[in-house]
Formats: structure tokens, C-alpha cells, sequence
């Protein structure tokens, strides 16, 4: 086995009354997808879906075409994100707990908490007001928080590190009291049965090791931008212009971009690399997104190629690859097969792992 791969798995695909309410009536991720418009000559602009078409998560047929296109393409599992606000408020939640509850698809699957407020500007809004507010509300929204996903760690289909749930907190360092949390899960889970949880926090470059002190087993260094953090002051100035007079988006070359993919810090037993798959922001944040240009399957192919290559000495258990994402289209950042490629980055995923 090359590597355990994990796709994280957006279940924006279905309208809520709290999307209704900020967007419009009927607001799902396509919605966001299908009014994107081309802002500069050759940019890849609008995406449209192809084999599994503009889906509903609603749909049992869909989610299992999903998965048997996953599976079919290396994958082990899909990587839920998942919404606690705090106090019990949930959102999105439909799709995963139908998947629960009818033992369908039958697909490895685990839970991604994403931990952060919503903000206007990120989901497609021209303003950046507050939408809903992520809560802190201590121990017992804690142990609450807990029982709520329980029934998903006993579900067989779990993705397990040597027996552990695996669970994801996207911001562990916004949280005030991350260590209290996790030591708290790690007790409910023993006495709940389990052998405890595999936490994993996403960390910036260079805070793994502040990652790792809250308690969690392995961190996830989101490299994606650190081509903006390595431009050369003039390239910044000039593509500032662009942006200002031009109403011109952030572009990089995606094989640009993908040189700080991967770091030495992959190689880790306690440090789990990335697959990136595409992005392009602009269908949510028009002029002022960023987009990965010359996106095609030979680059992602090297991509993948290097990715593998960090984890190839781990143990099998640890050998875990995420991909971000299978299907995050507003952003340009997905694996599902679109009109222009089809299932050409499958393809090369599957020829990479196997």
C-alpha cells in the first residue's frame, strides 16, 4: 500500500433555511459555481460538472456514485466537514447523517470539525459580516459535542489509526481551550468503549510543534498559499496593481505554486502531507480570489507523485495522504470529473497509488 488517501468532502449541496436566508431561496455551492465568469483571458471560468453532473446531497443515488467513483480512483475514504457552532447548532449535517443512519454508501468515512465563523466574504458575500459565530461554551457543549458524534466513531466504517477514530479540527489554535477538549474526548472515548481518538489539527507553516503541544497525534500543515508568502517584493507590487486597477485576480502558476507543497516535515510519523487539487476562489470572491492557472493532469501528476514520496517509510497505519478536496467546486479545488478534463486527475491518482 502506498497510501491511505482521504478526501475531504464538502456537504454544501443542498439548500438549509440559513442559506436561503443570507443568499436567496434554493442557495446551494452550485449557485456560487454556476455564475462564475472568466476575469482575464484563458482563465478557466465558469466550471461545469460532468459525470455526476449538478448534484443534491439529498439524493441517496448521488452520494453513492461518489462513492463508487472514490473507491474506483484509490481512495480509502471521504473526510466529512463538519459544523459544531456551539450550544448544539448544527449545519450541513443532513447529507453525513443520512449516510449514518442508512448504512449507505458502504465507504470509509471520518469527521472534520470545522472550527471557525462564518464570514460573508468567504462564501460569496461583498461584505465580511458575521453569518454565524463559532462558541466556545465549555465542558458540558464539550461532552454534548461528544455523544453527538459518537454514534459515527462505533459506525464499522470509520477511518481508524490502530483502532483510533480519526478526527480533524481545521482551526485547533482559535479554540481557547483546545487541551481541556481533546483530553475530555480522550476520556469518553475509553469510557465509552473506544481506545481513544486519533486527533489531527491543521497547522500554518511552522506551528506543528504548537499543534502537536495541545495534545493532538499528528498535525496537517496547510502549505497551499506559501507561494504568496515567497513572491519576491517586485512580482507582489506588480500583481498589487493588477488587482487594484485592473480588477485582476491573484494568478500563479499551479507548478509554481506546487513547489511548497511539500515540506521535510511530511516525512514525520506526526505530520500528514497534502494533495492539492486545483484552486480557484474566484466564484466566491470574484477580482479579489486567488487562482492556480495551468492546472492540468501532467503537473498534478508530479504533484502526487512528490506527495507519495514523503510518506513511502512511514508505517502502513500512518501512511495518510489528504486530498484537498473531492468537492469543493466553488473553489475550484475538487477531483470530480468537469467537462474540460473529465477523469483525468483520477487517473493519474489511481496510476500514482497503485
Amino acid at each position: 500500500m502506498k497510501a491511505r488517501i482521504i478526501a475531504f468532502y464538502l456537504p454544501q449541496y443542498h439548500p438549509i433555511p440559513e442559506n436561503d436566508a443570507w443568499w436567496g431561496k434554493g442557495f446551494t455551492e452550485w449557485t456560487n459555481v454556476g455564475k462564475a465568469k472568466p476575469l482575464y483571458r484563458g482563465h478557466y471560468q465558469p466550471r461545469v460538472p460532468a459525470d455526476l453532473g449538478y448534484y443534491d446531497l439529498r439524493v441517496p443515488e448521488t452520494r453513492q456514485a461518489q462513492a463508487d467513483m472514490a473507491r474506483s480512483y484509490g481512495v480509502e475514504g471521504f473526510m466529512y466537514w463538519h459544523y459544531w457552532f456551539g450550544g448544539g447548532k448544527r449545519l450541513l449535517e443532513r447529507p453525513f447523517n443520512e449516510v449514518l443512519a442508512r448504512g449507505e454508501p458502504d465507504f470509509p468515512f471520518a469527521l472534520a470539525w470545522a472550527n471557525e465563523t462564518w464570514k460573508g466574504f468567504a462564501h460569496g458575500l461583498t461584505n465580511r459580516n458575521t453569518l454565524i459565530e463559532q462558541r466556545y461554551l465549555g465542558e458540558q457543549d464539550y461532552i454534548d459535542h461528544f455523544h453527538a458524534v459518537l454514534p459515527a466513531f462505533r459506525d464499522r466504517r470509520y477511518i481508524t489509526v490502530d483502532g483510533k477514530p480519526l478526527f480533524m479540527v481545521y482551526k485547533p489554535l482559535q479554540h481557547p481551550d483546545m487541551p481541556a477538549f481533546v483530553g475530555l474526548w480522550q476520556r469518553l472515548a475509553r469510557e465509552n468503549g473506544l481506545p481513544g481518538i486519533y486527533f489531527v489539527g491543521q497547522a500554518d507553516v511552522g506551528q506543528e510543534q504548537k499543534i502537536l503541544r495541545l495534545g493532538m497525534d499528528a498535525a496537517c500543515i496547510f502549505r497551499m498559499m506559501e507561494c504568496v508568502n515567497r513572491r519576491p517584493f517586485f512580482k507582489k507590487a506588480v500583481q498589487r496593481i493588477k488587482i487594484n486597477l485592473f480588477k485582476h485576480p491573484r494568478v500563479f502558476r499551479y507548478a509554481e505554486a506546487a513547489r511548497w507543497f511539500v515540506g521535510p516535515e511530511d516525512a514525520r510519523d506526526d505530520i500528514i502531507p497534502t494533495i492539492y487539487s486545483g484552486w480557484d476562489h474566484t466564484p466566491r470572491s470574484g477580482c479579489e480570489g486567488t487562482v492556480f492557472s495551468h492546472y492540468t493532469p501532467d503537473v498534478f501528476e508530479r504533484h502526487v507523485e512528490q506527495v507519495l514520496r514523503a510518506v513511502e517509510n512511514k508505517p502502513a497505519s500512518l501512511k495518510i495522504v489528504f486530498v484537498k478536496s473531492w468537492n469543493e467546486w466553488g473553489e475550484g479545488n475538487y477531483m470530480e470529473p468537469d467537462r474540460r478534463y473529465g477523469l483525468q486527475f483520477l487517473e493519474r491518482l489511481k496510476k500514482c497509488v497503485e
